[in-house]
């Protein structure tokens, strides 16, 4: 699971049938404790299936590869990236 800042919406003119009331979100995932505060775009752009309802500018928890998907078992979705929290607080001991 990874930590990741929702920066947009993707729209989808033609989908799987399974992927049918859908809600993309663009995320970039925040590599280092540092960019934490940093708001401006630098790593790649994924887009994830938001399952809680995020919005622009919010910390996610960004679960990728076929546990993106397991929330939807039985069903599959063709999907390789999900939203699966919204972190309201982080608190980090940066101590070695």
């Amino acid at each position: 699971m990874k930590i990741a800042r929702v920066l947009g919406s993707a729209t989808l003119s033609r989908m799987h049938p399974a992927m049918l009331a859908s809600s993309l979100r663009c995320v970039e995932v925040v590599e280092r404790i540092e960019d934490l505060s940093n708001k401006v775009p630098g790593n790649d752009l994924i887009v994830a299936w938001d399952l809680c309802g995020c919005g622009v500018g919010d910390l996610v928890a960004l679960a990728e590869g076929p546990e993106a998907a397991a929330p939807f078992k039985p069903d599959v979705k063709p999907i390789d990236a999900s939203i699966v929290a919204i972190l309201d607080h982080l608190e980090i001991d940066q101590k070695n």
